[in-house]
């Protein structure tokens, strides 16, 4: 049961996930003061001085009634900067690492198919056959003995 566990927990993917997630929330701070300081202003200038930047009130004297487009866009600019920064620190450079990990490992050898494996039981087997028997009977076959065909082997 812990050998599972464990096997799960050390799958790239699940390792991508919990460094994306500890990058991502250490980012925040950054991010936030970020959308804050530059970004918000910018957002701001565009909207006019009537009020918050990019905002529809939908009923007059009740701020919880309005609709800020403005924290919208901050928000999806946020999202894009945190992605981005963990795709490039972290995805990227582990893709690589992954890439070199299968250039280095050997090549896994193709296993025998089972058809592979009932030749060489027949073949085995014809050897025995052929080995007991005198030289007078000759080996068994599967039909008809063509003179002009090689012997298989």
């Amino acid at each position: 049961m812990l050998k599972g566990f464990r096997d799960f927990i050390l799958q790239g993917n699940v390792v991508e996930l919990a460094t994306a997630v500890i990058i991502g929330g250490a980012f925040t701070a950054i991010v936030t003061a970020f959308s804050d300081k530059i970004i918000n202003p910018l957002i701001a200038a565009v909207g006019g001085a009537d009020g918050p930047a990019l905002s529809i009130p939908l009923k007059e004297g009740v701020p919880e009634a309005t609709l800020d487009i403005g924290a919208v866009i901050t928000a999806a600019i946020n999202f894009l900067i945190v992605a981005a920064i963990v795709y490039f620190i972290i995805i990227v450079p582990m893709n690589k690492l992954n890439e070199m990990r299968k250039r280095g490992a050997p090549e896994e050898e193709v296993p025998p198919t089972t058809e592979d494996l009932l030749g060489d039981i027949r073949e085995i087997l014809r050897n025995q056959a052929a080995s007991t028997a005198g030289p007078a009977e000759g080996p068994p076959t599967d039909g008809p003995v063509d003179p002009n065909q090689p012997p298989r082997h």
